[in-house]
């Protein structure tokens, strides 16, 4: 294989892990967003965040400073999508307001939709951001096992 085609196949085998992390951090985005707001100690979530790092990357020969810097950036992350998620919150209640009035007003439902997919953009970009800075902090094996670990819960890999 040339070198040309090896680099291709490299740039979309981590784009497509990319992409498969990327939907797992939103979900533990928003895990992360309800847990905070049902009272769950910030402290204890970014605990939690370095021991998930940790485990993705025990298996690898991830040094530790590449372990704390993917763990400060997802910490950065999850801290930075908190006022979105607050954001979704308002949303999903103004359109549930909407939709319930004695009138509907579909030029106010169709605002809110449309707030509510900025704030799906902007979460997405955030997290995106998130998984190419850590990417790059990584090797491509420590990345490939870095979110086969990521995207298990504790009885499985995730499906869809």
């Amino acid at each position: 294989m040339t070198t040309l085609s090896m680099k291709t196949l490299s740039l979309k085998t981590m784009f497509a892990t990319l992409l498969a992390g990327s939907l797992a951090l939103t979900a533990g985005g928003t895990a992360f967003a309800k847990a905070e707001g049902a009272g769950m100690d910030p402290a204890k979530f970014q605990q939690h965040i370095e021991k998930r790092v940790d485990k993705a990357l025990g298996g690898t020969d991830a040094t530790q400073d590449q372990k704390t810097k993917v763990s400060a950036i997802l910490k950065t992350a999850f801290t930075d999508m908190k006022p979105l998620h607050d954001q979704r919150v308002e949303n999903r209640k103004a359109m549930e307001a909407a939709l319930q009035a004695p009138t509907i007003d579909p030029a106010k439902i169709e605002q809110i939709r449309t707030l509510q997919m900025k704030v799906s953009d902007d979460s997405s970009k955030r997290f995106t951001k998130a998984l190419t800075d850590a990417a790059n902090v990584l090797s491509p094996t420590q990345r490939q096992a870095f979110f086969k670990v990521w995207n298990e819960r504790g009885h499985g890999p995730r499906k869809g």
